[in-house]
Formats: C-alpha cells, sequence, structure tokens
C-alpha cells in the first residue's frame, strides 16, 4: 500500500496509536481526518500535526457515525481508505459482583459495533475509489485475553473475526483489509500509567506503517506478533502465565 496520495479516515485518530499513524500518512503527503469525542483533543492534534483535518464524533452512536460518513465522502469525495481505531479499556470489578452494564455496552459499541457498521456504510463508496482499503486496529489480547478487561479483550477478538470474514467478502473487490494488532503500547489507553511499560509509541507506529507499505494484510509486533502465531497449546500456556501475573499485580 502506497503511503501517499491517499485520503484517509481514522477513527480515535486524536491521541495514541491513531494520532502516530495520522502523522505519518500526512508526512508521506495523503490527506488525513481524524474523528475523535473531545474537541479540545482535536485542536491540540491539529496543533500537533498542521493540516491534519478533524471531525468531532462520537463513534458509539448509530446517527453520528452514518452523520460522519455523510460528511466524509461529501467533502472528501476521493477518500479511499479506512482505519478503524478508536477504543475504549475498561477494567469492571470482578464478574461476580455487581456491574454497571453501560460502560460494557459502550465499550462494545465503541471496541465493535462501530468498526463493523462504518465499514458497511463506507464499502459501497470505497468500491469506487483507486487502491480502497480497511484498516481494523485489534490487539494481540484478541488471542492472549486478560480476563480482568473481559469485555475490551471479547471485542477485539470479535473483530479479529470480523475482519477475516471481511477480507473474505472483499476477496473480489478492490478493496484491501488489514488487520493491525498492537500488543501493549505506551499510550493513555484505559487511563494515564496503565501502558507505561508497553512498547515506545513511536517505535510501534514506525513498525506499522512498514508492514502497512509492504503490503502485509495481519501483522502483529513482539508480543502480539507471537500470539497471533502461536499454537493452541501455546495460546493455553500464554494466557495462564499473563493471567497469573496481572492476578499477583493487583
Amino acid at each position: 500500500m502506497r503511503l501517499d496520495s491517499n485520503t484517509i479516515l481514522i477513527t480515535g485518530g486524536a491521541s495514541g496509536i491513531g494520532l502516530a499513524l495520522a502523522r505519518r500518512f500526512a508526512r508521506a503527503g495523503s490527506t488525513v481526518v481524524v474523528c475523535g469525542r473531545r474537541q479540545e483533543q482535536l485542536e491540540q492534534a491539529q496543533r500537533e500535526c498542521p493540516g491534519l483535518r478533524a471531525i468531532q464524533c462520537d463513534v458509539s452512536v448509530e446517527a453520528e457515525r452514518t452523520a460522519l460518513v455523510e460528511r466524509v465522502t461529501r467533502e472528501l469525495p476521493g477518500l479511499n481508505v479506512l482505519i478503524n481505531n478508536a477504543g475504549i479499556q475498561n477494567r469492571p470489578p470482578p464478574l461476580v459482583q455487581t456491574q454497571d452494564w453501560s460502560r460494557h455496552r459502550s465499550e462494545i459499541a465503541i471496541n465493535l459495533e462501530a468498526p463493523m457498521h462504518l465499514s458497511m456504510l463506507l464499502i459501497p463508496h470505497l468500491m469506487q475509489q483507486a487502491s480502497p482499503a480497511i484498516l481494523n486496529v485489534t490487539s494481540g489480547l484478541a488471542f492472549v485475553p486478560i480476563a480482568l478487561m473481559p469485555t475490551y479483550c471479547a471485542t477485539k477478538a470479535a473483530l479479529h473475526s470480523f475482519t477475516l470474514s471481511l477480507r473474505h467478502q472483499l476477496k473480489d473487490t478492490p478493496i484491501r483489509v488489514v488487520e493491525i494488532v498492537p500488543p501493549a503500547v505506551n499510550t493513555d489507553l484505559g487511563g494515564k500509567g496503565l501502558h507505561d511499560t508497553g512498547a515506545p509509541l513511536d517505535d510501534y507506529a514506525d513498525h506499522a506503517i512498514a508492514q502497512i507499505e509492504k503490503g502485509e494484510l495481519e501483522f502483529g509486533y513482539q508480543f502480539s506478533e507471537k500470539g497471533r502465531l502461536s499454537s493452541r497449546q501455546e495460546l493455553d500456556a500464554a494466557f495462564a502465565a499473563l493471567n497469573e501475573r496481572f492476578e499477583k499485580s493487583r
């Protein structure tokens, strides 16, 4: 995939991995529009990346997703790449305790419902474009979940499954379907300080951009690369080890 000459929509693109990818695509010569829920964060992203276009949008809301697609395709009719990056990560109390379902519902809406719906909304438009692509950002936790974040991990596993089906259904179309599988990366996902020991953001973004440019359809990095290529026995062992470590750290 060429990095220049694209018109790209990145959800959740005002911070973290989304903004890091936006900077690199913009630097390479693509037109990039990002969306996010917080206007102040979008404005900060534009200050950090001159030329970046920004739209305030809550992708957890169906009507806002529809309005986003209508606006972007009207204002940027050459839009040819969708990057479904928006995501939230909650750490609820143990499931044996009473839950606030609204937090789980929000996680499902942003992490899974939004990328599925946006893909469906944009497929007819993308079919008419040159070099179209849909890139879904999942997680290494789609393959080796952390039990204390059950809904987050479930949404990423479901998005991995959807991406496989989407790629299969679109195999005879010009639309390329790519799955980006990050490990823990040093961002504010889930709250400040939770991922300080994760992979440095710039290192990870450079790796991701290189894989995208090479044309890889699915790729991880460090822990997530090992996880996505593991056998079932290896995944079971990794699950046990990872969850034992997290339980001891609580």
